[in-house]
């Protein structure tokens, strides 16, 4: 009897911490951090890049919130030993998300955000051109609670376009691009903490 009683009651405790974590007025912080590199063997040809990206949300209703990322990202491409060019830039990232209403430490989600960015590219150290990107992604994904403040994600891209211009101010070229698609790739998905207060 003992033992059935202290599971009903951390069954309990973990759907009211489950639930409690994504009713109205609590905060959600998490985000993004990143880093990559590729380099061809034999050659000096290499990139290198990374991004930080914090997010804060409110949940302005139970089961939903809004918020923000604000960020960075750089990267660098190295063709030879005297050659480079970078592009670093500031990012923003407004977001909705929407959970489940169901009892329990795992919630499904959808959510929609706006990615964008504002860069400058630089060879050599020299400014030659800024860049700028405006998107829009539907991102599916799973959320599992297994603390009143701490949830795990598992997220897939979803949906998404994006528009990106690059000026070269040095020729005063513009190259404009579009790209859009559908990426839910169960084998690839985003791993996340989000932290909830």
């Amino acid at each position: 009897m003992k033992k059935l009683l202290l599971t009903l009651t951390a069954i309990s405790a973990i759907t009211f911490a489950a639930n409690a974590q994504t009713e109205k007025g609590k905060i959600v912080l998490g985000g993004q951090v990143g880093f990559a590199g590729t380099s061809i063997k034999d050659t000096d040809v290499k990139t290198t890049g990374f991004n930080i990206i914090p997010q804060v949300g409110y949940f302005v209703a139970d089961n939903i919130a809004i918020g923000t990322g604000v960020g960075y990202s750089w990267n660098k491409q190295e063709t030879d030993k005297d050659n480079d060019a970078t592009n670093a830039a500031f990012v923003v990232s407004p977001y909705g998300r929407m959970y489940s209403k169901n009892d329990g430490p795992v919630k499904f989600f959808g959510q929609v955000s706006v990615p964008m960015s504002w860069g400058t590219n630089k060879v050599n150290g020299d400014k030659v051109g800024t860049t700028a990107n405006y998107g829009v992604e539907l991102a599916p994904g799973i959320a599992y609670f297994p603390t009143s403040n701490i949830g795990i994600e598992l997220k897939v891209r979803g949906l998404y376009y994006n528009n990106g211009t690059a000026k070269n101010e040095i020729t005063d070229n513009k190259v404009t691009t579009s790209s859009y698609g559908l990426d839910a790739n169960s084998l690839a998905p985003s791993l996340g903490v989000q932290f909830h207060f």
